[in-house]
């Protein structure tokens, strides 16, 4: 399991280019292997929760569902939000706690 982790080392830089800035480095405890998986996997299906609620906006807004469909996407789309708000308290994270910082490309998900 130690090496699941290890990081690979970076291609050299080309000549004339900037140098390199130190590589964010992946710190794993065994103990906390479990929390941490779950807090990713909880981090993505945020990501698709959100995603899927900005398709769906796009979808009302272009008037591609009935009035019968929105409310069904609303009281769905509602329904996983409160889900993944309980699943976060129950492990002890908050909905912002699962934003991952991706360096200069910023947040994972947004504000």
């Amino acid at each position: 399991m130690a090496n699941a982790f290890r990081l690979l080392q970076a291609p050299p830089a080309a000549p004339g280019s900037d140098p390199p800035r130190p590589a964010r480095r992946l710190h794993t405890d065994p103990d906390t292997v479990g929390e941490d998986l779950l807090k990713l996997v909880l981090t993505l299906v945020e990501l698709l929760r959100q995603l899927i609620e900005r398709q769906a906006l796009r979808r009302v807004d272009a008037g591609d569902l009935t009035d019968e469909q929105e409310e069904e996407l609303g009281a769905t789309l509602l329904a996983l939000h409160e889900r993944m708000t309980e699943l976060c308290a129950e492990h002890g994270y908050t909905l912002e706690d699962l934003n991952l910082d991706l360096g200069p490309l910023g947040p994972l998900l947004p504000p």
